[in-house]
């Protein structure tokens, strides 16, 4: 077999590529053709690019007109010789004036689709950032405050969601007031726990069946916008004649992994638990799994949360789990790669990192202490210095997190 860590590389790589946005979403409309009037492509987050290659793949001239936002540096020139689209880039993860200017061109532009032509919406992990329209009063400093308050506090994607919702013109399914009767298709790559369209994107063309936050807490983080105006409800007959379908998924990016170590004859272990809330639990809970662990391969998925200081360091939530899991792991023979599939994990351009038994003591080669780099949200510095940092580039998709753990057979 291959060297572990580099087995661990691949293993991942095989998550990403199975969830693709361009095969994705290419195989979604061959399997599940839509009809044949001429087609509105709408694609939101950061792997809008590569979802609509992928419409583009299979519809090739039928695409008359399309919009992509996606994040900045995220955008792929490419498309613009394919069909006549106009591509944005924005802000990630924090919105700001460009945010709402794309969110004001967003409803301009399904406002302008012909009547004749049906629309295809392809969203992706990103868009509650990425595209925004604030009710009358609201601003970019202050819906920035908000979010950026949301990120620091440890709450899950669920949660900052449904809080986002409660402030937007266009979120929790306020954007179908511009859909006209036009057939409307979704297809989406999820980044959200149970794969909730409500969820995915702050739910631009689903119902808010999550409800208003509860109002102690909007009041804790003192809003300085307005509230949105009602969203329409459950049973509104505009959700009813949307066509939607999940197209990736983490259990897409899992099943690829535990599909790829069994084809080179190794066990895997699949655990159960999602893993979720603070990273550096998650790192400890996944530690002691693997320090009693069955030989072989041993998989979660996730998106655990970080509590950030006033003064964050390098790092995000997957290195913050790996550097946990390290300081558990010193001296024993094990791996483990902790790294997001979107290529992304807090600042900087790093996707996670990989661990083995040796990287506290790398770490501390270098002058650094594990515990102070994990009290001050400063992971990737540590996780440098022992070079365990793993770079992917953008990968097209966004399904949540994959962390993926070695146990050598005994004596081995």
């Amino acid at each position: 077999m291959t060297a572990p860590r580099d087995f661990l590389r691949q293993l991942h790589a095989a998550a990403v590529a199975a969830v693709n946005g361009r095969d994705a979403v290419a195989n979604a409309l061959s399997a599940n053709p839509i009809g044949s009037e001429p087609v509105t492509l709408i694609a939101v987050g950061k792997a809008a690019a590569s979802m609509a290659h992928g419409a583009l793949d299979v519809l090739a001239e039928q695409v008359e007109r399309g919009l992509i936002i996606t994040r900045e540096g995220y955008a792929d020139e490419s498309l613009l010789q394919r069909a006549e689209l106009e591509q944005h880039e924005t802000a990630h993860p924090v919105p700001d004036a460009r945010s709402l200017a794309v969110g004001t061109r967003l409803v301009e532009f399904l406002a302008d689709a012909p009547t004749r032509s049906q629309l295809l919406f392809l969203i992706s992990g990103g868009a509650s950032s990425l595209v925004e329209r604030l009710p009358e009063g609201g601003s970019a400093e202050a819906l920035a405050e908000l979010n950026s308050a949301l990120l620091a506090g440890g709450l899950d994607i669920g949660q900052m969601n449904r809080i986002r919702k409660a402030f937007s013109t266009i979120k929790g399914g306020r954007l179908t007031q511009w859909l006209g009767q036009r057939p409307t298709k979704v297809l989406l790559i999820s980044d959200v726990p149970g794969d909730d369209p409500g969820v995915i994107g702050s739910g631009l063309l689903f119902p808010d069946e999550q409800g208003p936050p509860p109002p102690e807490q909007l009041a804790a983080l003192q809003i300085k916008m307005p509230p949105a105006p009602s969203a329409p409800l459950t049973q509104d007959p505009v959700f009813a004649a949307i066509d939607w379908e999940i197209v990736a998924s983490n259990s897409s990016a899992l099943n690829a992994v535990e599909a790829a170590a069994s084809a080179a004859g190794v066990a895997v272990t699949r655990h159960p638990e999602f893993l979720e809330g603070d990273a550096v639990d998650c790192g400890k809970q996944v530690a002691k799994a693997l320090v009693n662990g069955q030989p072989g391969i041993h998989l979660w998925g996730g998106e655990p949360t970080v509590n950030l200081p006033p003064h964050p360091g390098r790092g995000g939530r997957m290195q913050t789990l790996a550097l946990a899991a390290a300081c558990e792991l010193q001296g024993l023979d094990r791996l483990l790669l902790a790294a997001g599939t979107d290529g992304a994990d807090g600042p900087g351009e790093d996707a996670g990192a990989i661990i083995d038994g040796e990287t506290i003591k790398r770490g501390r080669t270098a002058g650094l202490v594990a515990e102070t780099c994990l009290q001050n949200a400063d992971a990737g510095r540590f996780l440098a210095a022992a070079n365990d940092l793993v770079q992917t580039g953008y990968t097209g998709t966004n399904v949540m997190d994959v962390v993926i753990g070695w146990c050598p057979e005994p004596g081995v």
